[in-house]
C-alpha cells in the first residue's frame, strides 16, 4: 500500500539557546535621556570581555513613551527618564557568557551621574515573532531613507533572511564624545520562524555595544513605536 499524507506536519522548531539575552532587575530612580555612551562605558568597565564577543550587545533603557498624564522627555539636554519598579535591562550574550555577565549583579553603577543598581538576572530565549524592529540603526550623513532601506536590505539578505516587509521609522541622534550619530528605527515583518531568529542572532548595521542593530519583538506593523515598553 501507498500512503502520503496531504499535509505533513512540520517538525517543531526549538529556539537555539547559544546567543540569549540576560535581563536583569534594576533600582534606580532616573538616567540620562540620552545614555547610550555612559551606560556602555560602565558596563564595558565591568565586563571588560564584552568587546570581544561580536555578537554581544547592550540594549538602552527604556520606559513607556506615556502614561499616568506623563509624557516621555525629549530634551536631552535639561530632560531625564524615570525609571518603574518594572523597568529592565538587558544584555545580548552568548551562551557561554552568561554567568560571566552576572558579576553585574548587586553593583551600582555610575551612569553619567546617576547610580543604577543592578539586581537579579533571567536568561530569556529570543522571539519567534514574525515582526522584528530595531529602535536604533546607525545611519550614514546624507542617507535618505530609501538609500537605508537598500542599504538594510543587502545586509538582511546576507543572512538569508528574505525582505518582504520592511520599514524605516523615527530619526534620532545619540551623542558621543567625538560627536553625534544618526539612527533610524527599522521594522522587518512577514519573517519565518528560523529568519527571525536569525536577525535577532545577528542583528543589522555597527554599534551594538551602544544599543544599535538590535532587534525586537514587535506585535505588529502599526504602530511602530521605538519607546513602547508593551512592543
Amino acid at each position: 500500500m501507498f500512503w502520503q499524507e496531504d499535509n505533513p506536519k512540520k517538525p517543531t522548531f526549538e529556539v537555539p539557546d547559544d546567543v540569549q539575552d540576560l535581563v536583569f532587575g534594576l533600582r534606580a530612580r532616573t538616567l540620562p535621556l540620552d545614555h547610550a555612551h555612559a551606560l556602555s562605558t560602565a558596563i564595558q568597565a565591568a565586563l571588560p570581555w564584552l568587546a570581544e564577543e561580536p555578537q554581544a550587545g547592550i540594549h538602552l533603557i527604556h520606559v513607556a513613551e506615556s502614561g499616568n498624564g506623563w509624557m516621555r522627555p525629549e530634551n536631552p539636554d535639561n530632560e531625564v527618564l524615570h525609571l518603574s519598579r518594572r523597568t529592565r535591562m538587558s544584555l545580548r550574550l552568548p551562551k557561554h557568557r552568561l554567568a560571566d555577565a552576572e558579576a553585574l549583579c548587586g553593583r551600582t553603577l555610575d551612569i553619567a551621574g546617576h547610580p543604577l543598581e543592578i539586581r537579579e538576572a533571567t536568561p530569556r530565549l529570543f522571539t519567534t515573532q514574525a515582526v522584528l524592529f530595531a529602535r536604533h540603526v546607525l545611519a550614514e550623513e546624507g542617507e535618505d531613507e530609501m538609500a537605508f532601506l537598500e542599504r538594510m536590505a543587502g545586509e538582511v539578505r546576507a543572512l538569508d533572511v528574505k525582505v518582504r516587509k520592511m520599514m524605516a521609522g523615527r530619526i534620532h541622534r545619540m551623542r558621543f564624545p567625538e560627536g553625534e550619530k544618526l539612527t533610524r528605527s527599522l521594522m522587518l515583518a512577514d519573517l519565518e520562524v528560523e529568519e527571525s531568529v536569525r536577525l535577532q542572532q545577528h542583528g543589522v548595521g555597527e554599534g551594538r555595544l551602544y544599543g544599535c542593530g538590535l532587534f525586537l519583538p514587535h506585535k505588529g506593523i502599526k504602530p511602530v513605536n521605538p519607546d513602547d515598553d508593551n512592543a
